[in-house]
């Protein structure tokens, strides 16, 4: 009788988090990240790959978590001293309004870029949903979801913009 398992699970290494999956906060030489999260912004804006979509618009929703340490702006309670959230939130609706692309990842990758203009940050997750995607089958959602790094993001924008 064998008394291995046929369960090949048992058999494999613990499984790493990809990327994607709620990545841990970077660290400072003083500890973890915070982060700052903005959730639901709507825009009203016509990315699409179909020529209809370009024609009639529709709406995004996108969300972003940005990690940047706040200690220097609580302990002083000075705005200057961190990313001003109601501005930002403006900066992100004007990028994802403006010029239009065919695909969310690149108006993704268009906020990132956006995000990480901002000094004291020094990573984001960026989540374009699109809701009203044209998609013939019953829905709730489509999204994509991208992680950058000041560290890597030159290597991107140029990527981006090659």
């Amino acid at each position: 009788m064998s008394t291995t398992s046929a369960d090949p699970a048992e058999h494999e290494p613990a499984r790493r988090p990809a990327e994607h999956e709620h990545a841990p906060a970077q660290r400072t030489a003083a500890g973890p990240l915070d982060e700052l999260t903005l959730t639901g912004l709507e825009v009203f804006a016509h990315h699409g790959y179909y020529d209809f979509e370009r024609e009639q618009g529709q709406r995004f929703v996108i969300d972003t978590t940005l990690w940047l340490d706040t200690r220097a702006a609580a302990t002083g309670d000075d705005l200057d001293r961190t990313v001003h959230y109601g501005v930002l939130a403006e900066q992100i609706v004007s990028a994802a309004q403006s010029d239009p692309v065919d695909l969310i990842e690149t108006l993704a990758e268009r906020i990132a870029g956006v995000v990480l203009a901002y000094p004291a940050v020094a990573r984001t997750r960026v989540t374009v949903h699109k809701p009203d995607a044209p998609i013939q089958v019953p829905f709730a959602d489509v999204s994509i979801a991208i992680t950058r790094s000041r560290d890597a993001w030159p290597s991107v924008r140029e990527e981006v913009e090659a």
